[in-house]
């Protein structure tokens, strides 16, 4: 089934820990730890995929705090109660959107299923986890608005058919920071799926599925918003289903990309444009009709004199189909950041053929009941 390089998160190495509100115990942790890969050394080959987020689903708040990547340390709600979604309707008692602006922590359900029609964006305040496990809620019309906010999680969710001029799926700017998207399924929005601008940072997609769609995932707003150097995302175990390009399109920002499956693009895969670092680490890239999967754009930063495009780094990505990387040789990425500057270890797989099956069938919204809470999970004898 292919080589596990096991890097597993320790969560008793956390830095500036006390920066942060941590979960209460219980502290979740994955499952059996996999084989824990230095740089520089090999694994043997493993029976089963070595796969992320084994436990999450254990009981409803084990989600928090357990992100890998830059978004680790989003805790959405976990320190306030729940909020209960009754409605489908766009506002008033019992609907998301009156969820949501509250400033208190809630952990966010529903206890319905169907499709909210946003007439415009939903602000999401700080301290939010928005579940959708248990049901089937997709939104539609406009999407999340994350301004200003941090410690938000976004699980489980639909997003179809959002109209308007700049109408993203999921739109976080600015100065938001510690969020983490999972297991969401994005699709046909005018804008884009999901953008990350304006000095918004320390954010995780995972296991997200995007398609119909042409500007899928921009990171960093325009040369002019140099601020935007602060911003750092993980982006893993996502499919890019024949979404058309910005998969994502990065300026300034730091971004680790890892295991995730890009096919049939329209334009390219991967941009890099001003002052980017992109690490793409053992992704699948499947070319259709255009073949280049990395491409690289000059601009000029408000506050330089020169114009300059980003940098791209791939460490055992697989290119098929007749796939060609695109990589520039004469690009120059000895400054270029490693994620393991930022956090100690995260689970990453080879590029395989298994891997390309988990991640066409595992990745956005999935049919999974809502999780019980500790408290109300029968005592062990």
């Amino acid at each position: 089934m292919g080589n596990a390089h096991g890097h597993r998160k320790d969560r008793n190495s956390h830095n500036n820990s006390n920066s942060y509100p941590t979960p209460v115990p219980p502290y979740y942790k994955y499952g059996p730890p996999a084989l824990f890969q230095v740089p520089g050394f090999t694994t043997q080959p493993q029976m089963a995929l070595s796969l992320p987020y084994t436990n999450v689903d254990s009981c409803l708040r084990a989600l928090a705090g357990q992100a890998e990547g830059f978004g680790r340390f989003a805790i959405g709600g976990l320190h306030g109660p729940l909020y209960h979604v009754t409605t489908l309707a766009d506002d008033g008692p019992g609907s998301l959107r009156d969820g949501c602006r509250k400033k208190e922590p809630l952990w966010i359900v529903f206890e319905v299923s169907g499709t909210i029609n946003l007439s415009s964006y939903l602000n999401v305040s700080s301290y939010k986890t928005i579940d959708g496990r248990g049901q089937r809620i997709k939104l539609t019309g406009k999407g999340l608005r994350l301004k200003e906010c941090e410690h938000v999680i976004i699980c489980n969710l639909e997003f179809e058919g959002g109209r308007g001029p700049d109408v993203d799926g999921i739109q976080i700017k600015p100065n938001s920071k510690h969020i983490w998207i999972d297991r969401c399924s994005l699709r046909d929005y005018d804008d884009g799926l999901i953008d990350i601008t304006r000095q918004s940072t320390d954010i995780t997609v995972s296991r997200c599925h995007f398609s119909q769609h042409d500007k899928t995932m921009l990171i960093g707003a325009d040369p002019s918003h140099v601020g935007d150097r602060c911003i750092r995302v993980t982006i893993h175990h996502c499919f890019f289903d024949g979404t058309r390009q910005r998969h994502p399109r990065v300026r300034y920002g730091k971004v680790h990309l890892y295991n995730n499956y890009t096919r049939n693009w329209g334009i390219y895969a991967v941009c890099a444009s001003v002052e980017a670092e992109i690490y793409s680490q053992c992704n699948i890239y499947e070319a259709g009709q255009k073949k280049v999967a990395f491409k690289y754009l000059t601009e000029k930063a408000a506050d330089k004199n020169e114009a300059c495009t980003g940098c791209v780094r791939s460490e055992g990505d697989l290119f098929i189909t007749g796939t060609q990387s695109g990589l520039m040789t004469n690009n120059t990425i000895s400054n270029l950041f490693h994620p393991s500057e930022y956090y100690p270890t995260w689970t990453v797989e080879a590029p395989t053929d298994a891997l390309k099956h988990v991640i066409q069938h595992c990745t956005g919204w999935q049919s999974v009941p809502r999780p019980a809470e500790a408290n109300e999970l029968p005592l062990r004898k």
